[in-house]
């Protein structure tokens, strides 16, 4: 089988089989084991459909980096639960799948799926960073179109899109995105810049909505460039545009580093992380096979096992 390295935007994925298998999933304690079920359920299938033979899960060490919060302070905002003193690092996570992460941690380890993150950065970085330097095909999987940014034919990085659920997934390719946002890939962090995004706290620029910030990208190429533009009297932009981009100086100035994904984080490489997806044996797949019996985990452990199996 060709080398090939999934990149999974873990918490997308096991918010999603959170809300998408009902938390009456329950071990005999009560403790809910859904998402567990569900993400399990995810890797087995993406990683048989999309052939993958090296898979990461890639980790959010700090949802809301203080860095990005530093320079954009409404960056997640309407996802902190509460102020606390110094801290921002508050998600709203429900108490039902807040108990899970560390039975997810658990099991992943107990398969031998690699599970990276970085200090002070976003799963988001982590992505970005294999994929900006995998010497194999990449697929990206994640319900997150910030990550559209890292879409490259060229280099065969795709996206495996979960936004419409897993029976609707969608392979994310340059045409893709030119096609949904008229911008390229490499021009979709300026995008959003411009355009904001509310999910991520983006207010962007008053007056430039989508039409408009993909125009001015097909015409200046970079958000960098439509801002000299703004400068240059004789460039042509029209009074309109030039006013709007003055109001939001002060955005502008510190967006393009928060939304831009980090691609030179120093992490171990694939090998270095076992991102080699192989069969579970032993030990560990006594635990598992135990585990998906005690903890009411349905057929999901026989389904990754005999996913991984077929690794061999």
């Amino acid at each position: 089988m060709p080398a090939r390295l999934m990149l999974l935007d873990t918490a997308s994925l096991y918010f999603r089989a959170f809300y998408g298998l009902p938390d009456t999933i329950v071990r005999p304690d009560g403790t809910p084991v859904n998402a567990v079920r569900g993400l399990l359920d995810m890797i087995a299938r993406l990683t048989t459909d999309y052939g993958a033979t090296q898979l990461i899960a890639c980790w959010d060490d700090a949802w809301r980096p203080q860095w990005r919060v530093d320079l954009l302070p409404t960056y997640k905002s309407h996802r902190v639960a509460a102020e606390v003193a110094g801290a921002t690092d508050i998600e709203v996570v429900p108490d039902a799948l807040e108990v899970q992460i560390p039975l997810i941690r658990h099991v992943l380890d107990l398969a031998g799926v690699a599970v990276v993150g970085a200090a002070e950065h976003e799963a988001d970085d982590v992505v970005g960073t294999y994929a900006s330097h995998a010497e194999v095909p990449v697929d990206v999987v994640t319900g997150d179109r910030d990550l559209f940014q890292v879409v490259d034919d060229a280099r065969q990085v795709r996206v495996i899109y979960t936004a419409r659920g897993m029976r609707n997934l969608e392979v994310v390719t340059d045409g893709v995105v030119v096609g949904k946002y008229r911008v390229l890939p490499e021009q979709y962090a300026d995008y959003a810049t411009l355009r904001g995004d509310a999910s991520d706290g983006l207010p962007g620029v008053p007056g430039i909505g989508e039409k408009t910030a993909a125009s001015l990208l097909l015409q200046y190429g970079t958000l960098e460039s439509l801002l000299a533009a703004a400068t240059d009297a004789a460039s042509g932009l029209s009074p309109s545009v030039r006013s709007k981009l003055a109001a939001a100086s002060d955005y502008l100035s510190v967006a393009p580093a928060v939304v831009k994904i980090v691609r030179d984080l120093d992490l171990p490489t694939p090998e270095e992380a076992g991102a080699q997806l192989r069969p579970v044996a032993g030990d560990p797949r006594a635990e598992l096979e135990r585990l998906g019996l005690e903890w009411n985990l349905g057929g999901s452990v026989t389904r990754l096992l005999a996913a991984l199996d077929r690794r061999g």
